[in-house]
């Protein structure tokens, strides 16, 4: 296990601490719009080494008895089925995944809104869907001059027109399958309604990044800055932090922007805005938890360099803009990242020299780094797979865990049964074959015991890996960035 530069303890402790004061502060009711990943945060993981992808939900199980989720999902979403990146499943279907994994959790789920609601054929089925399933339901609908006519917002034909969310905890906490669903409109909506309804209840913003507490252009925040390349955010100091308090914090472009409607909303609604800046509204502790700014900085530059391959990846499958490619070139030389941060990349090149073929390359726990090389059986990243769980073990490097008549069936297999044209052992394949020898070989099984040591190792190869290769490689925990160029010259790669 590497250095610790964040003490999650602390931080579950303190920010269940934090949101239990500004509950408080508002009079018992606080609606709380969750950015970010509630379940599998290995961007918060990787840049601030020990915290738990886990701890935001553990943090609100610390606040179970106060708690109920309302998962917001745009009607335009769901008419374009939009799919998240990561899982590749449409934000509809997201929604109920959502439900069942926080119900699983201990956690209440009241209800789901379907925001810009205007007769959306597939909105109209979902909304079907959930009534069928018996999950309660409500709609928001498009306002007109939303946000900048806050007269018009903040009346009964703007905000007065949305279904009102009955809700019966403490803490609301509103979260989203992705960007864009609308969770603030649907935060400030209620605040308008249970004013109306002469209920007292309060509005704050849950976001571990950009961490206000940082420097702007700490590898921290910059990291953050890679992460959403894509859309187009950027930190700054907070100009109505500064003003008010002669404090220098950190926040980003959108939330900077829109704090003046939000003032000029809450003063409508309220009489009076409880925020002097937007700073004011975060309620994320992450920064007074870190124990080791220089274990976050170095994990934090060693993650924008893998953001950045991505992207390079990314533009060659034309998934990504040159633009966002130079964004990430300016946050690699504001961070002082260059190749050169991961000995995987250097080996992996030389290595694919050396032999003509594509190579890989693996960062050891030690920082001992071996390498795998393409053959007429195994796979570039099969065969680091191997050489990896060899030098965990402290196998010698001469000795085969798999024979070759273990693997030559396989081959076979694919070529002859299942019409692949490449007989080489894709890195799960061989996972399989290692398995199967490690039953009389033990040897092999010494190898398949160090699987979990590979867990934050950083894999780097000279061509693009199949996707099948980077799956397994992240379900492995291992950071895989690869060359943006394929192994061979064609129009189609699958």
């Amino acid at each position: 296990m590497g250095k610790l530069g964040f003490d999650n303890d602390k931080y579950l402790s303190m920010q269940s601490e934090h949101i239990r004061e500004r509950i408080s502060l508002f009079g018992g009711k606080l609606y709380l719009e969750f950015g970010g990943k509630l379940f599998d945060d290995y961007h918060a993981s990787r840049v601030l080494p020990g915290f738990q992808p886990d701890s935001k939900i553990r943090m609100l199980q610390q606040l179970r008895d106060d708690v109920e989720i309302v998962i917001a999902v745009c009607a335009n979403d769901i008419e374009k089925n939009k799919l998240r990146g990561d899982l590749g499943i449409s934000y509809d279907d997201d929604c109920l995944r959502l439900m069942d994994a926080f119900r699983a959790l201990g956690l209440y789920v009241g209800s789901i809104v379907v925001t810009q609601y205007a007769g959306q054929s597939a909105a109209d089925a979902f909304l079907k869907r959930l009534d069928t399933l018996g999950v309660k339901h409500y709609c928001h609908y498009p306002i007109a001059g939303y946000p900048s006519d806050v007269a018009h917002i903040v009346s009964d034909e703007g905000f007065g027109k949305n279904d009102y969310i009955e809700t019966t905890h403490s803490l609301v906490v509103v979260t989203a399958p992705g960007p864009g669903s609308g969770k603030m409109a649907t935060c400030l909506s209620q605040l308008y309604h249970e004013h109306k309804h002469g209920v007292a209840a309060g509005y704050a913003k849950f976001e571990t990044f950009p961490i206000w507490n940082l420097p702007l252009k700490h590898p921290v925040n910059l990291a953050y800055e890679a992460a959403t390349a894509d859309l187009n955010d950027v930190n700054m100091i907070d100009p109505f932090h500064l003003e008010a308090y002669g404090k220098t914090t950190v926040n980003y472009n959108r939330d900077v922007e829109i704090f003046p409607v939000l003032r000029a909303m809450f003063e409508k609604i309220q009489g009076k805005c409880p925020y002097q800046s937007p700073t004011d509204m975060g309620v994320n502790m992450a920064g007074n938890c870190i124990i080791d700014d220089e274990v976050c900085r170095e994990a934090s530059r060693l993650e924008i360099l893998r953001r950045y391959y991505t992207a390079q990846v990314s533009f060659v499958r034309g998934e990504a803009d040159e633009c966002q490619l130079r964004k990430l070139e300016l946050v690699m030389q504001q961070a002082g990242v260059t190749p050169d941060i991961c000995p995987a990349v250097a080996a992996s090149l030389q290595k694919a020299e050396e032999t003509g073929k594509p190579a890989g390359a693996m960062v050891l726990p030690d920082g001992r780094v071996v390498t795998g090389k393409t053959s007429s059986l195994l796979g570039a990243s099969a065969s680091l797979l191997l050489n990896a769980l060899k030098a965990q073990g402290g196998v010698s490097d001469k000795l085969d865990l798999i024979s070759a008549q273990v693997i030559e069936p396989i081959s076979k297999l694919k070529i002859e049964s299942l019409g692949h044209h490449n007989p080489r052992l894709h890195s799960d394949e061989v996972l399989i074959a290692l398995c199967i020898s490690a039953l009389t070989n033990p040897i092999a099984q010494l190898a398949q015991e160090q699987l979990g040591s590979l867990r934050g190792c950083d894999a780097h190869f000279s061509v693009i890996i199949s996707e099948e290769d980077i799956k397994l490689y992240k379900r492995l925990g291992i950071h895989v960035t690869c060359e943006p160029r394929y192994e061979v010259k064609k129009l189609y790669h699958k």
